[in-house]
This record gives structure tokens, sequence and C-alpha cells, in this order.
């Protein structure tokens, strides 16, 4: 099971920039939970927490793509070194102006910042594997599954240390963490230049119209941004409800149980091939989480609840892995990342309007108010899921009836150029191969 992980590893400079990248990405766990702490308790209101959060969420899903289309055209290092630097002053800023409790636009002003300009590492991470590893769909996969092992690794360990210092040393000591890695882990991960992506040729045609315009991304967007909520209330919801149980320090250690389910589940999901259709198994997974999640409104104690989110964690990484190989299959293969990114942005919106509705909520009737808004994201992912099924059925019979031609389209742009014009091309065409063969039999690696 561990071999192919080893076999990526192995490669040339993967294994640094690997390693920082997950340092920089501890962000991404730690910023959200850290300003839910620190707002409610310098402050006094969840409402508060949860706005000011929201506020970092939506300014990163305006951002984001605006900076990965500058990476694109520019390179990495060129666009993110200023990009880290603007972020962490203004999570500096943030903290400050909390610190002395200033007005609240400060806040909102400083949260936007951070959010603009914060980027996604994780994507940065796996264009340089897409590089590293040219056209090799099994290893791309195996690199990608690696990275996604990543990305729940930091869920587990960032709330807990957010949690922890915040609780524990000062209610502003979340945050110190987060611009120290956003800062070390960052520069030296750009400072990785032999494996940075070349950048997009500058008379590249930019594509037009919109992959919103399928019906069946249209869905698929909607169901992220019902996740998203899930995720954003229950964030909230236990922060307040270990405090009313008198052990708010343990948020954290509850918020990462849920992370370890997941990250428990993707490795296993990762590790065998699936031969059942894929927007059958994504249909599967978000029932299982809506439904999973409505238990957390039940929980009486803590230990209880940890332990329902733990077992409900092992429905999200397939849910959110299926949900991206979905878009592989929708989109074409050059607007993967136009694709992957609306996806995003939708998960973003969700985890905003979650934290501030619940944050809210809280604040008028108690933690478990906050838990009544995650079984209302739920109920909404499962009416999503419900609604997208027909057009993403439909899609999936119509690359079904021609998979000799996509195979043959696959190999024909390998053809036309040996190195992809630039990094998210390139793994479009890699996450274009998998799908294909995803649909059209059995591989010798796992799927996603």
């Amino acid at each position: 099971m561990l071999q192919p992980y080893r076999d990526v590893l192995a490669r040339p400079g993967a294994l640094a920039f690997s390693a920082t990248g997950l340092v920089a990405r501890l962000p991404m766990s730690m910023v959200g939970i850290g300003i839910v702490l620190m707002v409610s308790a310098l402050y006094d209101s969840y409402g508060l927490a949860g706005r000011v959060s929201a506020a970092v969420v939506i300014a990163q899903a305006v951002g984001g793509p605006q900076l990965a289309r500058l990476v694109d055209r520019h390179g990495q290092a060129r666009v993110m070194r200023p990009a880290i630097v603007l972020s962490a002053l203004s999570l500096v800023a943030l903290v400050v102006a909390a610190s002395l409790r200033a007005p609240t636009a400060w806040l909102y002003v400083t949260a936007v910042l951070v959010g603009a300009t914060i980027g996604s590492f994780g994507s940065l991470v796996r264009a340089r594997w897409n590089h590293a590893l040219g056209d090799d769909p099994r290893r791309v996969h195996t690199a990608y599954s690696l990275e996604s092992a990543a990305d729940e690794l930091v869920f587990v360990v960032g709330p807990v240390a957010a949690t922890v210092l915040a609780t524990s040393v000062s209610p502003v000591a979340g945050l110190i963490v987060p611009v120290v890695a956003m800062v070390v882990g960052g520069l030296a991960f750009l400072s990785l230049r032999d494996t940075e992506p070349p950048t997009a040729p500058a008379h590249e045609p930019r594509p037009r119209g919109s992959v919103l315009l399928r019906p069946a991304m249209i869905g698929i967007v909607l169901v992220f941004v019902a996740i998203g909520a899930i995720f954003g209330a229950t964030d909230v919801a236990t922060v307040a409800f270990a405090e009313e149980s008198g052990r708010k320090e343990l948020a954290g250690v509850i918020l990462a149980v849920f992370a370890l389910g997941s990250l428990i589940s993707g490795l296993l999901y990762g590790a065998r091939h699936w031969v059942s259709p894929l927007h059958r198994r994504f249909a599967i997974g978000v029932v299982a989480l809506a439904l999973g999640v409505c238990v957390f409104f039940l929980a009486q104690s803590l230990w209880v609840l940890a332990a329902a989110m733990f077992v409900v964690g092992f429905a999200i990484a397939p849910s959110i892995i299926n949900g991206n190989a979905l878009v592989a299959e929708v989109v074409p293969p050059g607007r993967l990342t136009e694709g992957l990114t609306w996806v995003g942005t939708g998960l973003s919106i969700g985890v905003a309007a979650g934290s501030s509705v619940a944050g809210s909520r809280i604040d008028a009737a108690g933690s478990h108010a906050g838990f009544l808004v995650v079984v209302v994201s739920g109920v909404a992912a499962l009416v999503a899921t419900l609604a997208a099924l027909p057009a993403l059925r439909r899609h999936a019979t119509r690359r079904t009836d021609a998979p000799a031609t996509s195979r043959a389209a696959a190999r024909d742009a390998r053809s036309i150029e040996d190195e992809p014009p630039s990094a998210t091309a390139g793994a479009a065409v890699a996450a274009c191969e998998l799908a294909t063969d995803r649909t059209t039999g059995p591989r010798g690696d796992s799927t996603d």
C-alpha cells in the first residue's frame, strides 16, 4: 500500500516541496477556528466571530482564483512571495486589532486582506507534482492521493494546536502559529525553484464562457456549497458546545477527530479499485454525510459528539474525492482548473454561510441551535444531490457510449506536445486520462 507513495517521493525535490507545502498549509485549518476562539473570547460574541471568519473565507473564494491565474502566467514564486508577506502582515494586524478591542470594522478589513492574499498551497503543491511526474496518470493519482491525506493531517493537527494555544496561553495565541507557518513554510516552499512548474505562454488563448453553463457542473457546485455549510456550522457549534460543557479546550480535539475519520477513510478508499459508477458513489457518500451530521444535534456530551464525528467523518473524504473526480469528467480537459476552482469556491461560500448563520443562532439560543443549522445544511446537501443526479447520470451515459473516442483524444493530446503549456493544463490532461480509465475498466492502481 505504501510503495506507490515511496516511488513518487523518491523523485528529485519531491519530498522537499511536499514537506514544506504541508507546513505552508497549516493556516487553512487554524485561521478559521483561531479567529472564532479569539473573537468570541475578546468580544463575547459567537455571531461576530462567525462573521469575521466568514469574511476570510469569502475573500479567499474571490481572491484565490485570481491568484491562481497570475501564478499560471507569472510563476509561483513571483506571485506568491509578496502575497504571503501581505497575508501574514494582515493576520498580525487582525490579532492586534482584536487585542486592542478595536471597532469591528477593523476586524472585517484585516480579515478580508488575509483571505484575499492567502492563496492555496494545496494547488501549488499539486501543480508541482504534475510538473515532476509528467503525463503519467497513475503516479499523478498517487501524488494527489498523498496530498489529500496531507490535507486531512493538517485538519487533525491544526484545530487541536489552535484550541490549546487559545485556551491555555492567550486568546490570540492560536493565530501565531499560522503566521509562522505561512511565512516559514511558504517561503521555504517557494525557494525550491528547481521543481517550480513553467509559466504559461503569454499568447495562450483564454477560454470563453463558463463551465457553470453545464447542468451537471451546477449540481456539483451546489452540493459543495451545502457540504461547506455543514463544515462551517459544525466548527462554530462545536466550539460553543465545548464551552457550554466547561471544556472549551477540547473543541479542537473533537474537530480533529472529525478530520481523523476522514483521513482514515480517504486512505482506505484510495487503496482499492472501484467499478461502480462515479456519480453513484458520490451520491452515496454525500447522503451518508448529510444523514450522519444530523446525529450531532442529539449529542448530550462531548464524548458522544466526538464518537459521532469520528464515524461520520468517514463519509467526508470519499465525497470530496468523488466530487472532484466528477468535475474532471464533466468539464473539458482544458477547463479543469476553472471547474475545480468553482468547486472550491462553492465549498468556501458554504463554510462562510454556515459559520455566520450558526454563530448568530448560537448567540440567540445556544450551541444546539448551531447544530440545528448543521442539520438544515445536511438536508440541503441531500436535496442538492438528488437534484443533481439526473444530470450526472446523463453525462455518465454519454461518456460510456464513446470511451474509445476519449482515449484516442487523450493519446492525440500527448502526441501534440510533450510538455504542457502550464502546470494546470498538464493537470487537466492527467485528470482526463484518469477519469476515462475509471469509467472504461479496471486499473492497476486505485481510483479517486
